[in-house]
């Protein structure tokens, strides 16, 4: 038997990505975003409400990095989800978190988060539905203590967590169950 919920957002898991912008006066402003992520190769989209103080810094600065946070900063990562930049100032320091500039883009970059995409705005899309921001990603910055022996990102390693729309909750992820285009190869034979 199924219950019928209506229009909703619930998809599971949602993404927990961290936009880093700089405000006018060269603060760090950081929010918390669940809806969106990777559209292309070298592409990210962001749907973002326009009200935010990120799509201001978005629109003046054309740069932004896009981090994935580890569950050791989730008090921190959902403040960031709590508080607006538009009425707190301080928002980024009373985290005690870190943060260093770009040396590619016009953005920050925070310590404490080990996997962060440094990006440019293409376009920001202002649509029926909300708005779309599209970023290039200029590189990819992973802490050293979430790369295997080979140099490669360990998912595992990250600690990363995500997002219930249902429930608001957060769940850790990071246990590898199966491996992409081999674990169902055999349905392949026939």
């Amino acid at each position: 038997m199924t219950k019928d919920l209506g229009v909703q957002p619930y998809l599971f898991p949602m993404p927990t990505y961290m936009i880093g912008t700089y405000n006018e006066d060269d603060s760090v402003d950081v929010m918390m975003m669940a809806w969106g992520g990777i559209c292309a190769e070298d592409m990210v989209a962001l749907n973002l409400e326009a009200n935010h103080k990120t799509v201001a810094n978005l629109k003046n600065r054309k740069a932004f990095t896009l981090a994935v946070p580890g569950t050791d900063t989730l008090k921190e990562s959902d403040f960031f989800g709590i508080a607006s930049s538009n009425k707190m100032t301080d928002k980024f320091e009373r985290t005690g978190l870190h943060a260093v500039k770009s040396q590619r883009v016009d953005a920050p970059v925070i310590c404490e988060y080990p996997l962060t995409l440094e990006c440019t705005v293409l376009e920001m899309q202002d649509q029926p539905y909300g708005l779309r921001v599209l970023g290039k990603i200029i590189n990819v910055l992973a802490d050293d203590a979430v790369l295997d022996q080979a140099g490669k990102i360990d998912a595992g390693k990250l600690k990363a967590f995500v997002f219930d729309q249902m429930q608001h909750g957060y769940y850790s992820i990071g246990e590898k169950i199966g491996k992409a285009w081999h674990s169902g190869a055999d349905l392949m034979k026939g």
